[in-house]
């Protein structure tokens, strides 16, 4: 039965090759029109904004993180305390799209959880971070 598996497999290996030789064959380059570097500095009056100005994104605020194991996190229950890697009183983290944008603290307006910015990240910075 194994020499029967073999023939199979060489005429099965055959056909592809003579395939994939008249692909070669009948394959041309597609033509294509002479492109043309007309790039220009932009103008400050050409850049607009309002193009990307509803596009929503998701802020979110990150008082700390930590790693735990499947095991350990299996046992936590009502009442269970997590311990994070940030010190009471640091600032917390402010995320834009998972980016880190900004630090700030936490405040209380008209009883709903609010932060105040307190650092800003500049934007060199945050494109450095990206590389």
């Amino acid at each position: 039965m194994n020499d029967e598996t073999d023939v199979n497999q060489d005429a099965m290996a055959d056909d592809w090759a003579s395939a994939l030789s008249e692909q070669e064959e009948s394959a041309k380059p597609a033509p294509m029109k002479d492109l043309q570097d007309d790039a220009r500095p932009l103008a400050e009056s050409d850049v607009n904004l309002d193009v990307i100005l509803d596009i929503p994104v998701t802020i979110a605020m990150e008082i700390g993180r930590t790693k735990i194991n499947i095991r350990n996190l299996l046992q936590l229950n009502q009442g269970s305390v997590v311990e994070l890697d940030r010190l009471a009183g640091e600032p917390l983290d402010v995320l834009v799209n998972g980016t880190l944008i900004a630090h700030g603290e936490v405040v209380v307006v008209n009883e709903k959880y609010g932060i105040r910015l307190t650092d800003v990240i500049s934007a060199t910075e945050r494109v450095k971070k990206l590389r």
